[in-house]
């Protein structure tokens, strides 16, 4: 619910800034490129920042896709960050990665000879 709420915000955002300062300075190529940069800026700062922190502390939505080739363990927070433990059956490997959008400080950790269906 947060997440529609932020999104409702940032829209309503742009174009309030758009309308107002179309009406103040009649240049509408300038209030367009302002309007646009709103919508950038706060796209980029949910994408890279606020969907982990919506989700984990008010709720929301999260998809994830586990690489081909494995199979998924589990899933925890740490702090901020959702860390994921994924199988890889083909050389008996656990595999710890810290989900991060845009693969920005994104850790791994590699446990070899690990075998957690045994």
């Amino acid at each position: 619910m947060i997440t529609y709420f932020y999104w409702f915000a940032l829209i309503t955002l742009s174009i309030v800034a758009f309308l107002v300062l179309n009406s103040q300075s009649k240049n509408i190529k300038i209030s367009a490129i302002i309007s646009i940069a709103i919508l950038s800026a706060g796209s980029i700062l949910y994408y890279f920042n606020l969907q982990q922190v919506f989700v984990k502390h008010w709720g929301g939505t999260m998809h994830i896709t586990v690489p081909n080739g494995q199979q998924h363990i589990q899933a925890t927070w740490k702090d901020d960050n959702l860390w994921i433990e994924n199988y890889k059956p083909q050389n008996d490997t656990c595999i710890f990665t810290e989900y991060s959008r845009g693969n920005l400080l994104e850790g791994k950790v590699i446990i070899k000879n690990c075998n957690p269906f045994k």
